[in-house]
């Protein structure tokens, strides 16, 4: 190789990293605006008030086959018109839908948002949050399946992250 020829970065690296800076306020911000599953539930199963409120936002079918407890249900087509008869203002909001393969959780954020809604969004959704292993209702009763693997720790309560 010769002192002219340029050598083509990995595709990790074509695009360099951000700054130190820039990535400390681009990933601060990114946790401004979304919880983690297994923090929600740990903030929820704590005594007192988590100074949180969860919100289911899919449809009635999907709230019957399962949600988070103490959740409200409130659908993200019904937040324009029920948002302020349902919610506390001063207190902020975590939406959640499906999965990781659905933007109603963020679409839900942003009408929440638009009203003056302090909101994050759940990562991972009511997905994650059965996979994990954490207890839900259904239209049955409560429910939970073991932890998978991929997803969460299965000898600890605590990933180490």
């Amino acid at each position: 190789m010769t002192a002219t020829t340029a050598v083509t970065p990995n595709s990790v690296l074509r695009v360099p990293p951000a700054s130190p800076a820039a990535a400390a306020a681009h990933f601060g911000a990114s946790l401004a605006f979304h919880a983690d599953v297994s923090d929600v539930a740990t903030a929820l199963a704590a005594d007192g008030d988590p100074g949180f409120v969860v919100i289911d936002t899919r449809s009635t079918a999907s709230w019957d086959q399962g949600h988070v407890p103490g959740a409200v249900h409130l659908p993200t087509a019904l937040i324009a018109e029920q948002a302020e008869q349902l919610l506390d203002r001063s207190v902020p909001v975590v939406t959640y839908c499906w999965g990781p393969g659905c933007n109603g959780a963020t679409r839900a954020a942003l009408a929440l948002a638009e009203l003056g809604f302090q909101v994050k969004e759940m990562l991972g959704g009511f997905e994650y949050w059965a996979r994990e292993g954490f207890a839900y209702e259904t239209w049955e009763g409560p429910a939970q399946r073991d932890a998978d693997p991929l997803t969460a720790p299965v000898d600890s309560d605590d990933c180490g992250c």
